[in-house]
């Protein structure tokens, strides 16, 4: 054989050992996964974030493996913990979401998993932020209408605390008329972008969904804090404390129906949306 021939001869063997290497990589990779899920299933959140690193390692174009590997990551974050391990977590999860957007820049699910990590570690504007997001990829999206509020009641709330504590006084979630104006005039112009938009996504929320009955609790508690916003107008503070008695009792209501529905017994055959028997 000559020369020629044999350098042809050996790209074509090189070629196949690249390939048959591939094709076990991409077996292997796909046992880790499986395995992965198994100890995600199980709870197992370390021994699942192994495999799945193991599988992207393997894999590296293996379709989900980042996802899962990022979802495990995101079960290992303490909820308002700032510890330097816990928020290095949080962003290591961040970061493979986000190269995951960065493939499919319209994946709901991370931009999702993403805020919700961001409200873990208490970055409340970041998390609402990626709600919005959320939002202008799926409009109709309750749960994320209803966190911008929730964010938004948060921030709110620890505003009016953070006024009225150094004046030595409790907020009676009444608007507290009886404030000295040298507290209560910063506060509203702080709070009333807040409150503002609190009340547009939480009504959206609920307007998406009407039996959102946590949606509404929430709309009871950000028009009391429409009630410091409108300090200084009592018609006008009468009016937001009517609407959030109003809606504390729909809340009420709506969850006691939601729960009876809840423990109904299963029905009779029905027909779903899909025309499938149910």
């Amino acid at each position: 054989m000559n020369g020629p021939a044999r350098i042809t001869a050996l790209a074509v063997a090189l070629v196949g050992m690249v390939l048959s290497m591939s094709g076990c990589n991409r077996l292997a990779a796909r046992d880790q996964l499986n395995k992965g899920v198994e100890a995600y299933k199980g709870a197992h959140y370390e021994e699942a974030i192994e495999h799945f690193q193991r599988a992207t390692q393997l894999d590296p174009s293996l379709p989900m493996a980042k996802s899962y590997l990022a979802t495990a990551l995101a079960q290992n974050v303490v909820a308002g913990l700032d510890t330097p391990d816990n928020l290095s977590t949080a962003q290591q999860a961040i970061d493979i979401f986000n190269e995951v957007l960065a493939k499919d820049p319209h994946d709901v699910n991370s931009m999702k998993q993403i805020a919700g990590i961001e409200f873990q570690v208490k970055k409340l504007d970041l998390a609402k932020t990626w709600q919005k997001k959320v939002l202008q990829e799926d409009p109709k999206d309750p749960e994320a209408a209803y966190t911008v509020g929730v964010i938004d009641w948060m921030l709110a709330h620890q505003n009016a605390l953070s006024a009225l504590s150094p004046a030595g006084l409790n907020d009676d979630g009444e608007g507290n008329a009886k404030a000295p104006k040298k507290v209560m005039e910063p506060l509203k112009d702080q709070n009333a972008p807040l409150v503002e938009e609190g009340l547009q996504y939480l009504n959206q929320a609920v307007a998406i969904r009407p039996n959102y009955d946590d949606a509404m609790a929430y709309l009871n508690l950000i028009y009391r804090r429409k009630a410091d916003v409108d300090w200084g107008n009592a018609t006008a503070q009468k009016d937001d404390l009517a609407q959030a008695e109003m809606w504390r009792t729909k809340a009420m209501g709506t969850r006691k129906a939601n729960e009876a529905k809840k423990n109904q017994g299963p029905g009779g055959i029905t027909m779903g949306d899909n025309g499938e028997l149910k």
